[in-house]
């Protein structure tokens, strides 16, 4: 059993068929950052009945219960990293558009000196990394 169908079945959520299989494409072991729809697709090569709202709808409770983060970079479509319980930062190409979860050394709550916070009680932190990967990078170059 997954990570996530772990934390799920910890927390009492219930298990449909249907939340089952998102979890599990969630869950691959791939990391990826899917969209909503490619995690549709996914899901429906194994359970070819599971409706394209029922996906919707299970991101939506899996990111409102915190066990998955919804992340958009740059406007484009929203996608879906099950790393939730590990802090971390993104790294995404701005040719292609890929995500990659990084990890940087320190506490990235402390780059804002408190005399930079106006007063705010930080709760979280989201650093986003930007460049090219090597495949755009090598099809830029040719």
């Amino acid at each position: 059993m997954s990570d996530l169908l772990e934390r799920l079945r910890g927390r009492g959520w219930r298990l449909t068929a249907q939340r089952r299989v998102v979890a599990e494409v969630l869950d691959s072991g791939e990391h990826v950052h899917l969209t909503a729809d490619e995690v549709h697709g996914r899901a429906a090569a194994r359970l070819p009945e599971i409706s394209r709202a029922t996906v919707y709808n299970t991101l939506g409770e899996l990111v409102s219960l915190g066990e998955v983060l919804e992340f958009s970079a740059d406007g484009r479509a929203k996608r879906y990293d099950p790393n939730a319980r590990h802090a971390h930062q993104h790294l995404v190409c701005s040719g292609c558009g890929s995500i990659r979860d990084v990890h940087i050394a320190g506490d990235p709550m402390g780059a804002l000196p408190e005399s930079e916070s106006a007063g705010y009680a930080l709760e979280g932190v989201e650093m986003t990394f930007r460049g090219l990967c090597p495949d755009c990078r090598a099809k830029r170059g040719a």
